[in-house]
């Protein structure tokens, strides 16, 4: 067990787990130069980070995924399940797995080698939530406020659903269009599809799915059809093509769901 010398009566008890000795003590320590952070605990494997879950209160998990017997995934799945889950946090050298591990809840993915302020970030996201969070919060949707993991040259990026304005698929990936930019993301169309469906958003076209909060209209182009978008903060407005058998159910979105906010034009 480690303790921070600026432990504070808010700071974090975390529990770092990795099988490598090397990158399980730089770990704990770039975690006790944290101010943030205050009671450090260390496993070597998951099996022990669960007895020392269960015989300690902890407040978040910085864990590695590739490890002997249960992997960090199958144990951030575990802790799923608690009453009161901690926070997780992978750290790791694979950048292959952070679709799975946000599906899962994690808080932020690191990877290694790891910096200090990049750990920073975690730990203040984690704090953040905890003051503007009540515990007593009870979550109804399966994503409620669902974030997509962006690499770029070694860096995590969090893209929000919320700040999405339409995704357009780009062969087995999809490109986010927000009002920030695009990214590129290595899930295919058809899976946001489905997990977003009941976020509203609806594929308008093989190409093209659109959040319909953005909708302001309909209109003839030739034989085709047009969705418009409304302008989302430094993004301007477009027009999306939506196939034929698609036109149906859009104007029954917009018209019976929650934002009536299109008109026929």
């Amino acid at each position: 067990m480690t303790w921070n010398t600026e432990e504070s009566p808010t700071a974090l008890r975390v529990l770092a787990v990795d099988d490598e000795k090397p990158a399980l003590d730089e770990l704990v320590y770039l975690l006790s130069t944290q101010p943030g952070v205050g009671e450090i605990h260390r496993a070597g494997e998951a099996t022990g980070a669960l007895r020392l879950l269960r015989a300690h209160p902890i407040d978040a998990v910085f864990l590695d995924i590739d490890m002997p017997g249960l992997t960090g995934m199958e144990l951030a799945g575990i802790l799923s399940e608690f009453a009161e889950p901690p926070a997780v946090v992978f750290v790791t050298a694979h950048d292959d797995h952070a679709v799975a591990a946000f599906d899962l809840g994690a808080v932020d993915y690191l990877l290694k080698p790891l910096r200090g302020a990049r750990l920073g970030e975690a730990v203040r996201r984690i704090l953040a939530a905890r003051v503007s969070v009540p515990t007593t919060v009870v979550v109804e949707s399966a994503h409620p406020s669902e974030v997509i993991p962006v690499e770029l040259g070694g860096v995590t990026t969090l893209v929000n659903r919320a700040d999405v304005a339409w995704v357009e698929a780009e062969g087995d990936y999809a490109r986010l269009h927000t009002g920030t930019g695009s990214h590129l993301v290595r899930i295919p169309l058809s899976a946001l599809e489905s997990r977003w469906e009941d976020a509203g958003f609806l594929r308008v076209h093989r190409s093209y799915l659109v959040a319909l909060r953005l909708v302001t209209g309909l209109r003839s182009a030739g034989n085709a059809t047009v969705v418009c978008l409304r302008a989302e903060g430094a993004a301007g407005a477009v027009e999306l093509p939506v196939s034929r058998r698609q036109v149906r159910e859009l104007k029954q979105r917009l018209v019976h769901g929650p934002r009536q906010n299109w008109s026929q034009r």
